[in-house]
């Protein structure tokens, strides 16, 4: 186990040797005893001990109260200070420096180690938490979207990068702002949702989130962004602060848009094709061609009037245009022949859902198309063609064109 250096700053030599004594034997290493202020600083800046004990009272033109605060603002390193003089002004002094602890003259070696011990221990714990803070102070800072944290008073304590952009506020002026001085929120009619979202973090105790918002920045800037909103506990399980982060959604907005517009020129591109074959087989067939059409406008009356989606009742339209689109495959003289069918003839004429299915399957529509076409002369109770699929096996859109 290696041991803790300590660094003895003491004028007295028989005490500073009494003590020197003592952490030998509970197994410290003393780096140096020296009597000065200016030679603590210098030796600690040398030696880099783990702790000072530090006489309050010095040769020199530092006392120990000036030395101690020397080094722990530039050298972070703990104190210890031992003194004779316990008087109110003086304690009140050394307070101000930070001590890791007090041991007032006389002491015994228990107390020495004990308080020792207690100071290494507390040191390390400070530093084991400074530089988990840095660390999470470097996530936060290279986090993505925005990052705002405040304390249980809704006061702002740390702004990230991304958040200082966002908002217009830097880092430095946002420190100490109330929250919603920063982060404005409107609805789409301009009117501000601080108030309500700050009623519904107390209601809904932790957590809000909270898509499509609008945010004004400090140039009044309006950013469309999505934002959670979570209270940070203590150990009690009190409301210690809040962490607000925010990501601007404009870009996500900007491709949302850019795709419904593809799909909407796919959508009229698809409906062009579609078109297309139903002229193929019209030509072919003078009956199908009104028949397809008064299928389609029916079945899309039925769709509206039973309040499906305006996608399925599109589908549905689309489906009644080219629902006969497999007698192309059937010779135009038994489309034409006129009277009865013979057997051969209308089992020839069956075939055409499967063709049409086949023709279309392979097309990517956003409808069911092939599906709807295969299933036109289906009947629900199970005595249609070309599989005898019965109600439950059935696309609503097929039941509707059927």
């Amino acid at each position: 186990m290696t041991k803790h250096k300590i660094l003895i700053v003491e004028d007295e030599r028989i005490v500073a040797k009494d003590i020197k004594g003592s952490l030998k034997n509970f197994g410290y290493e003393v780096v140096d005893i020296v009597v000065t202020g200016e030679d603590a600083i210098k030796l600690a800046q040398e030696s880099t001990p783990d702790l000072v004990l530090m006489d309050i009272m010095l040769k020199g033109q530092l006392n120990g109260i000036d030395a101690a605060r020397y080094i722990r603002d530039n050298l972070k390193i703990p104190v210890v200070f031992l003194t004779a003089y316990a008087d109110e002004n003086t304690l009140q002094n050394a307070k101000l420096t930070e001590p890791f602890g007090y041991i007032i003259k006389p002491f015994e070696d228990a107390e020495l180690h004990s308080t020792i011990q207690m100071a290494i221990y507390r040191f390390e714990m400070e530093r084991k938490l400074i530089e988990r803070q840095q660390w999470l102070s470097t996530i936060l800072k290279s986090i993505s979207d925005a990052v705002i944290v405040t304390d249980k008073a809704g006061a702002i304590t740390f702004v990230n990068p991304v958040a200082e952009t966002l908002t217009g506020w830097p880092n430095a002026e946002a420190l100490g702002k109330n929250l919603f001085e920063i982060y404005k929120i409107i609805d789409d009619k301009g009117e501000g949702l601080a108030n309500q979202m700050i009623s519904e973090l107390i209601k809904d105790d932790m957590y809000i989130h909270r898509p499509n918002q609008l945010l004004v920045s400090r140039n009044e800037d309006i950013i469309p962004v999505d934002t959670v909103l979570t209270n940070l506990a203590d150990s009690h399980n009190d409301v210690s602060g809040s962490v607000v982060v925010i990501r601007d959604i404009t870009k996500r907005l900007e491709d949302e848009a850019k795709k419904i517009e593809s799909f909407e020129k796919l959508r009229m591109a698809l409906g062009g094709v579609i078109q297309a074959m139903a002229h193929t087989v019209e030509k072919r067939d003078p009956y199908t061609a009104g028949h397809q059409r008064r299928v389609s406008d029916l079945a899309r009356t039925i769709a509206e009037e039973m309040d499906l989606t305006s996608d399925m009742v599109e589908g549905v339209r689309l489906a009644g245009v080219v629902h006969d689109v497999g007698k192309i495959a059937i010779p135009s003289e038994i489309l034409s022949k006129p009277g009865v069918l013979s057997d051969l003839e209308f089992n020839l004429v069956k075939k055409h859902p499967e063709v049409g299915y086949d023709i279309l399957k392979n097309i990517e529509f956003p409808w069911p198309i092939a599906d709807i076409v295969i299933q036109h002369h289906e009947r629900i109770d199970g005595s249609g063609y070309p599989k005898g699929l019965t109600a439950d096996k059935l696309l609503l859109e097929s039941k509707i064109l059927a």
